[in-house]
This record gives structure tokens, sequence and C-alpha cells, in this order.
């Protein structure tokens, strides 16, 4: 089955899972993790969550839910707001996220990400933009220049 890289745009199937003893962290987390997937246009297609994040979790009814919605095709990819509402580390998140690999789908945490940006970009574009509208800013781009 194809997979969906996290970092990929498209309308891709999504489900949010969240896991915490208080409701409004469980609606926090669905909140930050719709916007996620929102960012990217993947279509969330359900939204899992558990109260008891001292559980196991293979023994959690809405994680079990969400590994039968992968397994059938129904979801693609399993989105959360943070590793820790599925694990207690980024090497438990990363082994989890290989066995969700392994039924085709992929697991991602629901972060604003790095920034792409270069240091000194947005002077460069405002610089570029002013000179196509016809503005003269040369004098900031070659000192000495005059027109």
């Amino acid at each position: 089955m194809l997979n969906s890289p996290p970092g990929g745009l498209g309308h891709v199937p999504v489900a949010v899972y969240s896991c915490a003893a208080e409701s409004p962290a469980v609606h926090e987390a669905e909140r930050r993790a719709r916007h996620y997937a929102d960012a990217r246009h993947w279509h969330v297609a359900g939204v899992w969550s558990d109260d008891d994040p001292t559980v196991p979790l293979d023994t959690r009814l809405g994680w079990s839910a969400i590994t039968g919605a992968l397994s059938s095709g129904l979801v693609r990819g399993i989105i959360v707001a943070e590793i820790g509402h599925v694990a207690a580390d980024a090497a438990q998140f990363a082994a989890l996220g290989v066995l969700v690999r392994d039924r085709g789908g992929f697991l991602a945490e629901a972060t604003s990400g790095p920034s792409r940006h270069m240091p000194g970009q947005h002077e460069r574009r405002r610089v570029l933009f002013e000179a196509a509208a016809g503005w003269v800013p040369w004098v900031r781009i070659v000192p000495g220049s005059a027109l």
C-alpha cells in the first residue's frame, strides 16, 4: 500500500488520536491535530480518544479502533498532537511509527515544524517586490548607487 509521508500534501484520509485524563486537554489536542491535517489538505476521517494515559497503548479502545481503521484502509495516517499521547519518548514514538508504516500508514506529530525561511529572506523579497513595482530602493541593494 502506498504511504503518504508526514510532510506531504493532498487529500489523504487521516485519523486524529489523543489520550488525556482531562476533557479540555483532549479537545485542545484534537484542535491542534485537526489544524495540522487541514494545513496539509488531509481529510480527517475520524477522531478517537482515550481518557487514561496510564493504560498500555495496545489495550486502549480508541487506539484499537484507529488501528482497525488503518488496517481496513479507512485511514492512511494517524495524527497526534504530541508524542506523549502514544509514547513515552521519541524512540518509542519512532518505533510505533515503524509499526504503523508496516500496516501501510504513517504516524505524525502535529508540530508547527521548522521554519523554511533562510536568514534575510524576508528583506530580500521585500526589496525585489519594491523593484518589481517600480520603486527605487537600489541604494539599499548596491551602496553608493544613485538613479
